[in-house]
């Protein structure tokens, strides 16, 4: 969740409406998108009092909260956010530096919205507009180490990503570095937490979707759009971590769906361990500079079971940065993971943004791939691509295997540039009937392969919830009934 700022530079190149030098631009040509669950609706009205400083207990249902300070849910304590409830934060910050406001939550947080009346975790309307899809004005939800169960079902969670600086809590309790990093949407800390995130909308942020310090975790049926201004993924997991990632539509994360790593792992972190599958991935990579994005990316010593998802439109297949070198920290544990049985799809038409030429990465000289459309990224000679991953897998490397396998969306053409993120809701990512992502998905048969939590599942607010079966097909969703 480091980021290179240099990238802002690159990103002016966009033929964009005007911004602000702190606010990024969304294309005029985006400007027809919606972001997921924009429903038309009476406007909220807002509560006279702000509420800051420690909170549990219920927010009732369909009420409006605004909060103008840090909140924390205090350890041992819970707080339940009724459906329809809408929570408004405060851009201005806290104190004379207008610190980011977040969201700790040391005890437990339940968010119980539904499809019909969701919970909204936002800003003031006035500001959700397209010119501020990456303008972060606040904290998102940081589990601190004590938090020991989450439920986000049936919650937007939009425009995040404050930095973090000097006062924020986060640097003070020892998550994220001041002046270093920016705050993801949900963040979480405890190996031993459980936390189920599903049914849910996370979008516009400036950082990374969801972030995982530590925890046991079903990420499902979720719909992440527009992650990431500058890097960032839509899911970035590291060790300490137990989770299963499917049925998710990934659209637009700067530079990957799924950030899958082992770092820091330890005597009281564990190994990282994540089954992903079927999920669809959508424009991912191509707002990042350099060769790092593409769409999945696994490293230093991650476990990992990547299989049956369907990347559309993504800049590189599935990154693995040292894959030659077995046993090293760098290298993902490619002796127990697999990443196989994938599909990767391309349109025809070419990316506005392109990086070519040289650059410059801590003192060495490299150079930009140069890539223009997503079939040259899965034909391109990577060097961390592994040659034992993506074996059985579909993928399209010319123009004619992308009319091949084009998975046939009942309704979203292929065929658009792939470094557009502006978010339509009546897109439907189901496919019609001969579709190529119907055939040739992998069946797990051995018990390493099979999602963690399909079975005994992981209970939360009393409630146990399961990860959803492996489908046979690719993506996050079949044919359209």
């Amino acid at each position: 969740m480091k980021f290179k700022y240099l990238f802002m530079v690159a990103l002016a190149a966009f033929a964009f409406a005007a911004c602000t030098e702190t606010t990024p631009e969304t294309p005029e040509d985006q400007e027809q998108g919606q972001t997921p669950g924009d429903e038309p609706q009476e406007p909220d009205q807002p509560s006279e009092e702000g509420v800051s400083g420690n909170v549990s207990g219920v927010w009732e249902a369909g009420s409006t909260v605004n909060v103008t300070g840090h909140i924390t849910v205090p350890e041992g304590e819970s707080l339940t956010i009724e459906e329809g409830v809408t929570v408004i934060f405060d851009e201005a910050g806290v104190g004379v530096n207008h610190v980011a406001i977040e969201f700790t939550v040391d005890g437990n947080l339940y968010c119980l919205g539904t499809e019909e009346v969701p919970v909204r975790l936002t800003v003031d309307e006035s500001l959700r507009t397209p010119e501020n899809t990456f303008a972060g004005f606040w904290g998102g939800i940081v589990a601190g180490a004590t938090c020991e169960e989450m439920l986000i079902d049936h919650t937007i969670i939009e425009y995040t990503g404050g930095q973090v600086i000097e006062g924020s809590p986060a640097a003070e309790n020892g998550y994220y570095t001041a002046g270093d990093d920016a705050y993801p949407q949900i963040t979480t800390n405890n190996v031993d937490g459980n936390y189920v995130i599903t049914n849910s909308v996370i979008r516009n942020g400036w950082s990374d979707g969801i972030y995982m310090m530590g925890g046991n975790a079903i990420i499902a049926d979720n719909i992440f759009s527009a992650t990431g201004y500058d890097g960032a993924e839509a899911v970035n997991i590291k060790s300490g971590c137990k989770v299963d990632v499917a049925g998710n539509i990934m659209f637009s994360p700067n530079t990957n769906g799924l950030k899958l790593s082992s770092s820091d792992q330890s005597e009281v972190r564990h190994q990282a361990l994540i089954q992903a599958y079927n999920n669809t991935i959508i424009n991912s990579g191509w707002r990042r500079d350099g060769e790092k994005g593409g769409c999945i990316y696994v490293e230093e010593m991650a476990n990992v079971s990547v299989f049956n998802n369907l990347l559309v439109n993504c800049k590189f297949r599935a990154i693995t940065p040292a894959y030659d070198e077995p046993g090293s920290e760098d290298c993902y544990d490619n002796e127990n993971s697999m990443i196989d049985y994938n599909f990767y799809a391309s349109g025809n038409v070419e990316s506005h943004l392109v990086f070519d030429g040289e650059y410059e990465d801590d003192g060495e000289i490299l150079y930009y791939s140069g890539v223009k459309f997503p079939y040259e990224g899965y034909a391109y000679s990577h060097e961390e691509y592994d040659p034992a991953a993506d074996v059985n897998s579909k993928i399209a490397r010319t123009v004619e295997e992308a009319e091949t396998l084009n998975p046939m969306f009942v309704n979203y053409d292929i065929n658009a540039d792939p470094a557009l993120y502006a978010w339509n809701d009546n897109w439907d990512f189901h496919v019609q009937g001969g579709s190529p992502v119907l055939e040739g998905a992998y069946t797990p048969e051995d018990a390493s392969r099979q999602p963690f939590y399909a079975a005994a599942g992981l209970t939360v607010n009393g409630q146990t919830y399961t990860s959803p079966a492996v489908q046979p097909w690719f993506g996050a969703f079949g044919q359209a009934e």
